[in-house]
């Protein structure tokens, strides 16, 4: 059994998104370059959606162009459309996202379309990419649960993710968006997309509502997922989940998974050292009790 896991880092988006006081931009370059300097392979950089949606990321053109893209690094962003796509190749963008639900409901909310209609907006985009020689990751929300619908059924995420992946997507991170999942679902929901797509193209991606999050993971290793999502000092989490405490935190998944013997290559030290410089400029604590402990002793 191969004992790499690839985490992708996607503080600098997903993990910084919402917050609601803008964050300077020379600090949203200087997270990142932290973040290379810490041995992480994947950083999901920003997000070329419209600044209306999303004023935070205004600046991604300004970001990815300031950026010290290291060699071996990749560096996706996240695209809702083409109009986003040609933003991202404008700036020399390599790997970009797309992303929908398993939920048509919350589909609806977050993105005004529906599911099959979302899926429809990406296709040109996947078709230009491979042309373009663009790497394509998908992202599939509520796949343990909607804020909405409540449960979502299997055969949904199954369906969605089986498309993004013959539409050209390499990987697919199956994320549990409102935190709600525990370990035996988070399993049954890995092994019904297994069946239809290959774990090697598969991602986890858990927030941490209830703390379950490390286990969630935990469980899913054990099924032969290699690719898990997380952001640095637990930053994010959902704007439509009450009570939602943002994604696992990066530092306490490496820790984690080192203490499992699993390799990660990064540095966990400068990885923590990262999540408390950004938790000060955020002007709060960390939420990676690995990274407080670490400074404490």
């Amino acid at each position: 059994m191969n004992d790499f896991v690839r985490i992708v880092e996607v503080g600098p988006r997903d993990g910084l998104q919402n917050e609601k006081q803008m964050v300077a931009t020379a600090d949203k370059i200087a997270l990142i370059d932290r973040l290379s300097a810490t041995g992480l392979r994947s950083i999901e950089a920003t997000s070329f959606v419209s600044p209306k949606w999303v004023p935070q990321l205004a600046d991604a053109a300004e970001v990815f162009s300031g950026i010290d893209r290291r060699a071996g690094v990749s560096y996706p962003v996240l695209v809702p459309n083409e109009q986003g796509y040609e933003r991202a190749l404008a700036v020399g963008v390599q790997e970009v996202a797309v992303f929908t639900a398993a939920s048509e409901q919350f589909n609806l909310k977050n993105t005004n379309a529906g599911i099959d209609e979302s899926l429809q907006r990406f296709a040109p985009v996947l078709a230009r990419a491979k042309a373009d020689g663009i790497k394509v990751r998908g992202y599939v929300s509520t796949v343990l649960g909607c804020p909405y619908q409540g449960e979502v059924p299997l055969a949904d995420v199954v369906r969605v993710a089986q498309r993004l992946h013959a539409m050209g997507c390499y990987e697919i991170s199956l994320g549990d968006t409102i935190g709600v999942g525990t370990p035996l679902k988070a399993r049954a929901m890995l092994q019904a997309v297994a069946g239809a797509v290959p774990m090697e193209a598969l991602a986890i991606h858990f927030h941490d509502t209830y703390g379950q999050a490390l286990a969630n993971i935990a469980t899913c290793l054990e099924l032969g997922v290699r690719v898990v999502d997380s952001a640095v000092a637990g930053t994010g989490g959902c704007p439509y989940a009450r009570g939602a405490s943002g994604n696992v935190a990066s530092e306490d998944v490496v820790y984690m998974l080192h203490g499992m013997g699993m390799s990660t290559g990064v540095d966990l030290p400068a990885l923590a050292a990262t999540g408390n410089w950004l938790a000060e400029r955020l002007g709060r604590q960390t939420g990676s009790k690995t990274a407080k402990a670490l400074t404490v002793s």
